[in-house]
């Protein structure tokens, strides 16, 4: 499975998102295989990933992408927020988390 986060540039934002996802993921004992990356808006395409993390600013500029696939975040630094939507889709995809 591959999650990608996107913010507008592909830089800090995103980047930050993909650490906080990571260590989650680490957090949760999670040992099947997720591949995370992160990408700017512009580049993003949807055979990129499974899921896509995004700014909800920037829900306009990814609604090419599958709506039920893009995870919409109010905040990017706000880690309960993120584990509530990763958690969400580990329980969706029947992968083990503690």
């Amino acid at each position: 499975m591959k999650f990608l986060c996107i913010c507008q540039s592909g830089l800090g934002s995103s980047f930050m998102v993909q650490m906080n996802i990571q260590n989650i993921l680490n957090e949760a004992n999670v040992t099947e295989e997720i591949t995370i990356d992160h990408s700017d808006v512009g580049s993003t395409t949807a055979d990129l990933a499974d899921y896509f993390f995004v700014d909800a600013t920037l829900g306009e500029a990814v609604s090419s992408l599958p709506k039920e696939r893009v995870i919409l975040l109010k905040s990017l630094i706000d880690k309960n927020e993120i584990q509530a939507a990763v958690y969400k889709i580990l329980d969706n995809e029947s992968i083990s988390h503690d």
